[in-house]
């Protein structure tokens, strides 16, 4: 191993330590997703099944299995907890930043450092490697399999269109359809523009189809063997109806990827725009040049790039139902297009000092993350940024970055040092987040808290009911209690003596509901501004009130 490889090994090592693992488990599990397939990975591990996702007992098939495979690994190492369930994520984000350094460094060598960094840097990535999530499987797989596909297309062995087809089912079994059906999207639209069809039918090679239906068709056929639902409720209702319904209720305009894609680049989304103009620019000059562009691999990497990054932003943009981690599969496109964006300004010796104001709006845009990371413990309990000393203290730091960044970049070596001079702000903002914020996340956004209070007070378990609350406090009360949590908003009743959670004042309110039964004030939870009850036994259970 040389000095430099060493040297690139440590930082990579250094900052997917940092970026994706540090404080994995300093607030608890929050939104419904988190909890929920959490939960979904214990109970199949406890019932000894890898076939079908189970929840509450019941069959859940809303999403494949690889989640649920890997989070079950991590509990049988670890333990079933919050960092464990988060664990598989922040794994597949290193792989894929390792599998970008390893490609850069075989087909673009001088530019893998900048790339795999890039990527790990990059807002959509650090917030979905710390997550109990689908998402991050799927955008590390779909990498893999983009960038095995251009590996074959430029060096013509087959063992990368092997590796593109693996990638591929094993996406299929990450999320779904959705893995296939985009890689074949960017594939055909790079083949359009470069009017060269003869790739689509070469990509179609039958050795791979059967590795792909052999990788992910077993697991698909074994689960409908077992659940005759599953085709109706995977396939129909989590794949074709929330992509050209409402179903789910996650109506969003049409242009709502555009701010998405440009937050999940931050922060180097002003550079990732200008890489994105240079490839038009050059597509552009070859055409009216007498070489065809077709004949400079080089230019086609960044229109495939190109392709890579826009085609899940339009794909998803028609869908009917939109979450912002719907398009991460296309965020390491906008890394990889940024370090061939670098690299081709050194080796052709172009004047090493970007535009002025490109420098001003970069700086700007790396610096901004700071101010609400200094002010997280405001915005999530009190919903907003505070003013006064606060605010002051939080824009004089970010002015200090901002002005950092921006005298380092006009230099003669400015990009030279984009990568340096860039990193620091993410990892002041990074750190300020748990820092300064994990205590405040925990107590207002998750469960962990209030369940672990609730522990405290109970001298034997009693079942736990809940009533108008969020669904994220449901899920999260059922994770951390192992139990089903029973919602009165559906009309389920526990009939016997149970614990309730229910909003501020509300014992009122509760009493009508359970007319006939004591209820008993037990205990407030300020941060969510809940209360909770001790409910008795209803008469027909023959229990004593």
């Amino acid at each position: 191993m040389t000095d430099r490889t060493r040297t690139d090994a440590l930082l990579l090592a250094g900052f997917c330590a940092f970026l994706f693992f540090y404080g994995l488990g300093q607030f608890g599990l929050i939104g419904a997703d988190e909890p929920r397939y959490a939960q979904v990975a214990r109970e199949m591990l406890q019932r000894h099944d890898g076939i079908t996702p189970v929840l509450y007992g019941k069959s859940w098939l809303e999403k494949p299995p690889l989640y649920y495979w890997q989070a079950m690994i991590a509990y049988s190492i670890f333990g079933v907890s919050d960092w464990a369930a988060r664990l598989p994520s922040g794994l597949d984000a290193s792989l894929m930043v390792l599998a970008i350094y390893a490609f850069l460094r075989r087909f673009r060598p001088g530019s893998e450092l900048d790339g795999a960094l890039i990527t790990a840097s990059s807002a959509g990535i650090i917030g979905y490697a710390r997550a109990a999530s689908m998402d991050m499987a799927l955008t590390a797989l779909f990498t893999g399999a983009m960038l095995a596909w251009w590996a074959w297309r430029e060096r013509g062995k087959k063992i990368y269109l092997a590796l593109f087809y693996g990638c591929t089912a094993l996406g299929m079994l990450a999320k779904g359809p959705v893995a296939p059906f985009l890689a074949g999207a960017v594939i055909v639209v790079y083949a359009a523009a470069v009017k060269q069809f003869r790739w689509i039918l070469k990509t179609l090679w039958l050795p791979g189809v059967l590795l792909f239906t052999a990788i992910a068709l077993p697991w698909y056929v074994a689960v409908q063997m077992v659940n005759p639902e599953f085709f109706h409720a995977f396939i129909i209702e989590h794949n074709l109806d929330r992509f050209s319904t409402n179903l789910y209720h996650h109506p969003e305009p049409l242009w709502y990827y555009l701010p998405v894609t440009a937050l999940a680049l931050l922060p180097w989304t002003v550079f990732v725009a200008a890489a994105v103009v240079q490839g038009i620019r050059l597509q552009r000059s070859e055409r009216e040049s007498d070489a065809p562009a077709q004949n400079d691999l080089e230019n086609q990497f960044v229109l495939f790039a190109c392709c890579w990054l826009i085609a899940p932003v339009i794909f998803f943009s028609i869908s009917q139902s939109k979450l912002p981690g719907y398009i991460l599969p296309g965020i390491p496109a906008g890394a990889l297009l940024l370090a061939d964006y670098l690299r081709r300004r050194w080796t052709q010796r172009e004047s090493q000092s970007p535009a002025k104001w490109l420098v001003v709006l970069h700086s700007l845009l790396a610096a901004a993350p700071i101010v609400p990371a200094l002010l997280i413990g405001y915005a999530v309990t009190q919903h907003r940024l505070p003013g006064g000393r606060p605010m002051i203290v939080a824009l004089a730091v970010a002015f200090v970055l901002c002005a950092g960044v921006a005298v380092t970049l006009v230099r003669q070596s400015g990009l030279r040092m984009l990568r340096f001079v860039t990193l620091i702000p993410v990892v002041l903002s990074v750190g300020a987040v748990l820092k300064l914020g994990s205590l405040s996340i925990d107590q207002t956004l998750s469960a962990r808290p209030l369940a672990e209070e609730i522990a405290s007070i109970q001298n034997h378990p009693l079942p736990l009911a809940v009533y108008h609350v969020k669904r994220e406090l449901e899920y999260g009360l059922s994770f951390y209690r192992n139990q089903l949590t029973i919602d009165y908003d559906w009309g389920k009743v526990p009939p016997q003596e149970h614990l309730l959670v229910a909003p501020e004042n509300s014992l009122a309110e509760v009493a009508k509901l359970v007319a006939g039964r004591r209820v008993s004030y037990v205990g407030h939870y300020a941060a969510q501004h809940l209360d909770y009850f001790w409910v008795a036994a209803s008469e027909q259970t023959g229990a004593t009130h």
